[in-house]
């Protein structure tokens, strides 16, 4: 479409200066004519492109001329902001450059989308450092209705009935104060708080989500990665769970990660074994687990998981001992 091309000229002009016809014409797979013709129709819209005669000659654009970023529905904007949340520019060390580029797509916003956009993309964190469940697992699928329904009131800042499934309990109603929306590995969570109390719930465990027209109690701001910290902490450490330090067999690592409640840590030891730092829900999951592996694990800590896998070993070996 000529709008399209018209946009992409301009574009081309901003980002690498003056150029010819000709080039202009090679990227655009257009005729030279046809550029020529696009230059015409910009100028008698106001776009500030001159030509420069010359050797080096061509067409540019005035210095100072910004393009609008214009015909934006509101979730294009915020799919430009969610994208730039993303933890990959912290990696190539881009992570400065990211922040200064998205305060300056906010600022090219239309009037009416800037204060929404911005403040919807804060709500929602997208792939956080830690995980909840650190396992390998498939792709969820969730009801485009429930997760719309959920996101209106977390942008809102409404109330909202969910319907939730949590694990081997009968589904039941919530009113929750909806926080922000996370996914970690393909699987999304709701932060909430419901009676005050933090409450994190699993996307695909919604049944059904009815936004309320009652203001959330929440604050005005949040840091959602922070959030996420603090309730992937004391999900670890809550309850009876046990830490225990073992080193496997790299063949044995995904069954184990799979077994395993979360791993907290790994790394690759000088004779090529894994030592994991992994979280089971007791005592007695740690040493079920760990029994099945035989040698091809070994317990490094703590000392009492150790003393009952060579009891119970012992064990075994005298009742199946030669006779006496």
């Amino acid at each position: 479409m000529r709008a399209d091309r018209l946009v992409s000229l301009v574009l081309l002009l901003r980002q690498r200066g003056r150029m010819t016809a000709e080039t202009l014409a090679r990227e655009l797979e257009v005729s030279t004519r046809t550029v020529l013709r696009d230059i015409e129709a910009l100028s008698a819209a106001g776009v500030p492109v001159y030509a420069e005669r010359g050797r080096h000659g061509g067409f540019a654009l005035l210095h100072d001329f910004q393009m609008p970023l214009t015909g934006l529905n509101p979730d294009e904007a915020l799919a430009l902001l969610v994208a730039g949340s993303r933890r990959g520019a912290q990696l190539f060390g881009l992570g400065s450059a990211l922040a200064s580029a998205m305060l300056k797509v906010v600022d090219a916003l239309p009037e009416e989308l800037r204060d929404t956009a911005a403040g919807a993309a804060q709500r929602l964190l997208i792939d956080p450092e830690t995980d909840l469940l650190s396992r390998p697992v498939a792709a969820e699928e969730v009801p485009d209705a429930i997760v719309a329904e959920v996101r209106r009131a977390v942008f809102a800042g409404h109330k909202v009935r969910i319907h939730y499934a949590a694990v081997d309990q009968a589904p039941k109603w919530r009113t929750v104060d909806p926080i922000g929306l996370v996914t970690v590995r393909e699987q999304g969570y709701l932060l909430a708080k419901r009676a005050g109390e933090d409450r994190t719930y699993r996307l695909s465990r919604v049944l059904a989500a009815e936004e309320l027209d009652e203001p959330a109690r929440r604050p005005d701001t949040v840091d959602l990665d922070r959030a996420w910290q603090e309730r992937n902490a004391r999900f670890r450490t809550g309850g009876d769970k046990v830490a225990v330090l073992v080193r496997v067999d790299p063949a044995q690592r995904e069954h184990l990660v799979g077994t395993a409640l979360a791993v907290c840590a790994e790394e690759t030891d000088a004779d090529g074994r894994l030592r994991l730092n992994v979280i089971f829900q007791d005592s007695r999951h740690a040493e079920w687990a760990l029994w099945q592996y035989a040698t091809r694990a070994e317990v490094l800590a703590p000392q009492w998981l150790r003393t009952s896998l060579r009891d119970r070993a012992a064990a075994i070996a005298a009742r199946y001992g030669p006779p006496s």
